[in-house]
């Protein structure tokens, strides 16, 4: 999808609304803007922006392992410790 917009003096851009269906934003959202380059940004929501976090992180680390168990696991030992 394209479409245009203008930035007024005051920096603000109006996103169509047909954009922000497509992109799934929804009034209210906190957005994150990342720039990508000269002249290019990526407008998501916080939400969109967690639930990638967490796929990256899914996929970097085996199903069957429970990171939580292993930092309680940790912390237990170098309680031990002191």
């Amino acid at each position: 999808m394209s479409t245009k917009g203008r930035i007024n003096a005051q920096g603000r851009i109006v996103i169509p609304a047909a954009a922000r269906e497509a992109a799934g934003l929804a009034d209210g959202d906190e957005v994150l803007f990342e720039v990508m380059g000269k002249g290019e940004l990526r407008l998501r929501s916080k939400g969109q922006a967690i639930a990638r976090a967490q796929q990256i992180v899914g996929d970097a680390i085996a199903p069957h392992r429970n990171l939580a168990d292993e930092l309680i696991a940790e912390r237990r030992r170098d309680a031990e410790k002191e």
